[in-house]
């Protein structure tokens, strides 16, 4: 008997996250990052993330969050905390920059130097961040899988 053919999955092309108001949720990510909105209607809008772009579906009813959560990379981590600490959101406890959005999507804060993701460099000048470097941590993670940067 043979093996069933399988694909590989090789990443992400969005989150969506379910907010209970569209305007109040682009207003909210609005005070903590800047983003391209690549689309809005009365119950979604489309937030671009260089190739991939963040979902926002109106009709959030579950509780909050509690493990379950997302990691969206930025380009500065303090500039996030900071943002957040000047909207009054309040930080999660633990090792990492995690929050509650109003709607209870729990949101993990990753700096782009630090993980072992990486955009190709055509997509990094696209978005204006050719400038981007990883850390010496995030590069040996990435060149023991074979995919070091250039």
């Amino acid at each position: 008997m043979s093996e069933t053919p399988k694909a590989r999955a090789v990443g992400f092309n969005h989150v969506a996250l379910e907010v209970g108001d569209i305007d109040e949720a682009l207003a909210f990510y609005g005070r903590l990052f800047r983003f391209e909105l690549r689309g809005k209607g009365e119950n979604s809008a489309f937030i671009d993330l260089g190739d991939q772009f963040l979902a926002l579906q109106k009709g959030r009813r579950q509780a909050a969050d509690e493990g379950r959560h997302f990691g969206l990379v930025v380009t500065d981590k303090e500039a996030v905390r900071q943002a957040l600490v000047a909207a009054g959101v309040e930080l999660l406890p633990g090792r990492f920059l995690d929050f509650l959005d109003p709607w209870g999507n729990r949101i993990e804060i990753v700096g782009y130097d630090n993980i072992q993701f990486t955009k190709a460099p055509h997509v990094l000048r696209g978005m204006g961040l050719g400038h981007l470097d990883k850390n010496d941590a995030a590069v040996a993670e990435l060149a023991a899988k074979g995919m070091a940067p250039e």
